[in-house]
């Protein structure tokens, strides 16, 4: 039992024993609730630029695979590496086929 100021006694009832615990229990698990998602979204924050890297190399990788394809597949390379091996190029075998849409 307590004493207020005036003299009179009081007590605290058991269902305010509950809010006091429930309202300091609230006090603790939000901060900490707080924190805990933010490691995690930091957490994913990381992971998305990990794979934001690894895409971009995988994309100038495939610019430069692609680039080599085109200079392989140029007429002047066809055309050096045809003579290299022997082969002559013959116009009048070229046959145009034209798309008629």
């Amino acid at each position: 039992m307590k004493k207020n100021m005036k003299g009179r006694n009081f007590k605290i009832l058991k269902g305010e024993k509950i809010l006091y615990f429930l309202l300091f229990l609230l006090l603790v698990a939000i901060p900490v609730s707080n924190v805990f998602t933010k490691a995690l979204l930091s957490e994913s924050n990381i992971e998305v630029e990990k794979l934001r890297n690894k895409i971009n190399t995988q994309e100038n990788l495939n610019e430069s695979l692609n680039m080599q394809i085109n200079e392989l597949a140029s007429l002047d390379k066809i055309q050096e590496l045809a003579k290299s091996t022997g082969l002559t190029y013959n116009y009048d075998n070229i046959k145009v086929i034209h798309n008629s849409n």
